[in-house]
């Protein structure tokens, strides 16, 4: 029984942190398909807000046992991955 609460509770943070991610990652999109500027201060301070949350979130969960490192940094990496492209997008621009 104890096992099941785990794994549920692993589940549910998993699905919970890649919602946020997936939010995160709205916004990108939505600068990528507009190519807005990525330097713009309110962006910038938005987005590193929900990414500071984001890494806040991932380490607690890993502090918790819900959650591997190596997954929590997967999570992150992906997002990283967009703001590149993002920021290469819009040198080319």
């Amino acid at each position: 029984m104890a096992s099941e609460i785990i794994v549920d509770h692993r589940e549910k943070a998993v699905s919970l942190l890649k919602a946020d991610s997936d939010k995160i990652l709205k916004l990108i999109q939505v600068q990528m398909d507009n190519l807005t500027m990525p330097q713009c201060p309110l962006y910038e301070e938005v987005l590193d807000t929900q990414m500071f949350g984001l890494s806040r979130e991932i380490d607690f969960a890993v502090r918790l046992g819900l959650l591997t490192e190596k997954e929590g940094k997967d999570i992150l990496g992906k997002l990283e991955r967009e703001l590149s492209s993002l920021h290469e997008a819009w040198e080319r621009k």
